[in-house]
This record gives C-alpha cells, sequence and structure tokens, in this order.
C-alpha cells in the first residue's frame, strides 16, 4: 500500500516525458493556480467561520434545539441528537467534539450513540464546502443547493436513525 504514491508519481513522470511535457513547468502552473483560488476562497471561509461562531454565541443553536427537539423525537431521532444535527452543518471538528460528548455520555453501544455516528457519517459541512465550492464557480446561486443539501442531509439523519433502530 505504501508504494501506490511513489507508483503514480513515477507513472505520472513518464507519461509527461513520453508527451513531452515540460513536468516542472506544468507544476508551478498547477500551484500558482490553486495560490490564486485560496485566495479567492479566505472571505468565503471566514464568513463560515463567524457565522458558526455567531450561531453558538447567540444562543440561537440552544433555542432552537428546544424548540425541534419534539419534532426530532417524534420522527425517531434520539433527543441527544438535535445540537450534533444543527451543528454539523456548520462545522465537522464542532460535530466531531459533541459526537465524543455524545459518546461518553451515553456509551459507545447505545443507540444513541449507534445513531450519532450514522448521522455524522452520513451527512457533510453543507456551509463549509458550499463556501469552497461556490468561491471558485462564477454562478453565485447559493440558495437552492444549500437548501437542497440540507433536506437532503436531514433526510440522511431520520433513514440513519430509522436503521439504528432496526439493527
Amino acid at each position: 500500500m505504501a508504494v501506490v504514491i511513489p507508483v503514480i508519481f513515477i507513472v505520472v513522470i513518464v507519461i509527461a516525458t513520453i508527451k513531452k511535457v515540460n513536468c516542472y513547468n506544468a507544476f508551478a502552473e498547477g500551484i500558482k493556480s490553486a495560490v490564486s483560488f485560496t485566495i479567492s476562497l479566505i472571505p468565503c471561509l471566514a464568513a463560515v467561520f463567524m457565522m458558526c461562531e455567531l450561531f453558538e454565541a447567540s444562543g440561537l443553536s440552544q433555542t432552537l434545539i428546544n424548540v425541534l427537539s419534539p419534532a426530532f423525537k417524534f420522527l425517531g431521532i434520539p433527543e441527544g441528537l438535535a445540537k450534533l444535527i444543527l451543528i454539523k452543518p456548520f462545522s465537522g471538528s464542532g460535530s466531531l467534539a459533541y459526537l465524543t460528548e455524545i459518546i461518553d455520555e451515553y456509551g459507545a453501544d447505545s443507540y444513541t450513540a449507534r445513531c450519532a455516528c450514522v448521522c455524522y457519517g452520513s451527512s457533510e459541512t453543507v456551509f463549509y464546502i458550499s463556501a469552497v465550492y461556490f468561491a471558485s464557480v462564477k454562478n453565485k446561486k447559493l440558495a437552492m443547493p444549500i437548501i437542497i443539501s440540507l433536506i437532503s442531509a436531514f433526510i440522511a439523519t431520520v433513514a440513519a436513525c430509522a436503521l439504528c433502530r432496526i439493527m
């Protein structure tokens, strides 16, 4: 397994040599475009990180947890997962920290912890990925893709909890 990367590297060099491509110049051009993309990404990422912090610091997250917990319970989502479900679209590291708290509080083999693990793995940090994706495209129509991503993540959460209940 350790030889995969060196083999890929050698194959690329051999193919580039056969096609008479200057590997160094091609690599430098790739780095140049990556640096400009990274610089264009900074404002989007800063906005996402600021939004995450404001969401938690304002108390909005706790208010939403209190309001949505009964609806989540009705859909078969354990009460302890509400914060994880609300944090996951904003922050991968924050949701991982909360996943650890859930496992510590309920135990690794509990229904709630199993649901939390599957829910964590079945969704993505929607706003972070959106910031990265939309920083590189000209079309900045964000609303519909974000709404679809959030709905699909929620459907995945409901399905994950249903599967954990069966298993």
